[in-house]
């Protein structure tokens, strides 16, 4: 038996290959969207990708079932409550895929979202009786346990949910040797769950023993922990929950459509007509000369997530991009079906050298200059732009909370009339929020180079 873990980094998200070598014959569980990295690997081990798993009706991603359905022919299979536009086979609990020596087992795991399932793998070769491994995706993490409340707004509470998942995991996946390996579909920085461990893969057994939601206790004691303090969910997870389950465009149709270098007039003229320009260059780069009006979420961040925070799925996108570096841009908001790209900025920031007056620029000003402007006569307001739980540790002093995520919600709060000082852990997100703050017609806004990691270094004084 192969058994591969893919991990995408900037998602925090794992997907699995796993194959057998007598037959050729391999599956593809919860695949990411951009297919090219299992299909190399594939055919690297002389092995064929007949299958494909969804574990769940993804939110935070757009699974690639479709582009590996429609490049290799595999079979789509989904749990048995399920319902979606394309042709599935639905996997009731115990339902068995098997091929050579391995054997996928499915377990009906409701709870992070009715159609959960998780799936058991059995290396023959090994043993018949004992799973070698379970991929738990969203249902069980290393150190957490799946969120029940991403589905309120398709109809089902928290607290249903919340009840399934408790159940789920006490009378499936806990009655599994405790040998047997945990894969999960999400690592640290998943917003599918709030304590999930660095770890990508554990065991039942460690899991029993170091799991805070595992611990002994009454399924409404279950229900009040899971549900409490979960961070917020980027408005697109419910949109990219119900595309998973639609038959769509495949991304190679999609790229095909989006990659077309505009000229800089065609560009002004689609802004005018109010699509989002996203410049997906670096912080620094970005604050030294921007088309004006443009959003700046770099690739060298969690790039798809705020894209998807901070952009509107329904409206149409320019990509402003290092040149060589579009296609990633587009692929990258691809994995979360922001697929309304309509071109790029032929030659990037290069097409405004005689255009001067269509350019911006952001202040990025060091740690010690932004303590004198606050400590001066007429300081600026200072804005944490990072998360609730990251302010209480530390935080400067006089600064107001607008977390990034919430701040275009909260602009009528913010003075016009005074300068604004944005920062954030180390510079990524305070670049997103000036670039909100100026297309927005704030036109005093800085933000502190560095961030918080800036000002600790130059060791100026934060409340703790």
């Amino acid at each position: 038996m192969v058994l591969e873990q893919f991990y995408l980094n900037c998602l925090a998200h794992a997907s699995y290959l796993i194959g057998d070598e007598t037959t050729r014959t391999a599956a593809v569980i919860d695949p990411q969207r951009d297919i090219d990295r299992y299909l190399a690997f594939a055919d690297e081990r002389g092995l064929r990708i007949q299958h494909v798993f969804l574990t769940h009706f993804h939110a935070d991603f757009i699974a690639g079932h479709l582009e590996l359905r429609d490049r290799t022919g595999a079979t789509i299979y989904l749990g048995a409550a399920a319902k979606a536009e394309y042709p599935f086979t639905p996997l009731a609990d115990g339902a068995i895929v098997q091929f050579g020596q391995v054997r996928l087992q499915a377990l009906a795991t409701p709870g992070h979202t009715p159609e959960s399932i998780s799936i058991t793998v059995y290396d023959l070769a090994r043993s018949d009786t004992e799973p070698y491994a379970v991929l738990t995706g969203d249902t069980l993490f290393v150190g957490d346990v799946g969120r029940p409340d991403l589905r309120v707004a398709l109809g089902w509470s928290a607290a249903d949910l919340g009840g399934l998942l408790y159940d789920s995991l006490r009378t499936k996946l806990l009655t599994l040797p405790d040998a047997s390996l945990v894969y999960p579909a999400h690592g640290a920085g998943s917003l599918c769950g709030k304590a999930l461990g660095k770890e990508t893969v554990s065991t039942v057994g460690e899991q029993r023993r170091s799991n805070y939601a595992l611990q002994p206790m009454s399924k409404a004691a279950f229900i009040d922990l899971v549900t409490a303090d979960q961070p917020d969910a980027p408005p697109y997870f419910t949109y990219d929950a119900v595309l998973n389950s639609k038959e769509r465009p495949t991304l190679d149709e999609t790229l095909a459509r989006e990659l077309n270098p505009l000229p800089l007039e065609r560009v002004l003229t689609l802004q005018g007509a109010g699509a989002q320009l996203l410049d997906t260059r670096e912080a620094g780069e970005f604050a030294a000369a921007h088309l004006a009006g443009s959003i700046n979420i770099g690739l060298g961040g969690q790039y798809a997530t705020w894209a998807g925070t901070v952009l509107k799925h329904d409206a149409p996108i320019v990509i402003v991009a290092d040149p060589g570096r579009e296609s990633e841009s587009a692929v990258r908001l691809g994995r979360i079906g922001f697929d309304q790209v309509v071109g790029y900025l032929a030659d990037g920031l290069r097409s405004l050298e005689s255009h001067p007056e269509l350019t911006a620029t952001t202040e990025r000003i060091s740690a010690p200059l932004a303590a004198e402007r606050l400590a001066g006569a007429d300081p600026p307001l200072a804005i944490d732009v990072r998360a609730p739980s990251e302010r209480e540790t530390k935080h400067l002093a006089g600064s107001v909370s607008v977390p990034l995520n919430h701040l275009s919600a909260r602009l009528a709060e913010l003075p016009a009339d005074r300068p604004l000082l944005v920062f954030c852990a180390g510079g990524y997100r305070s670049s997103i929020a000036a670039s909100l703050l100026q297309q927005h017609g704030f036109s005093a806004v800085s933000e502190i180079a560095g961030g918080i990691a800036a000002w600790e270094a130059a060791q100026l004084p934060l409340i703790s």
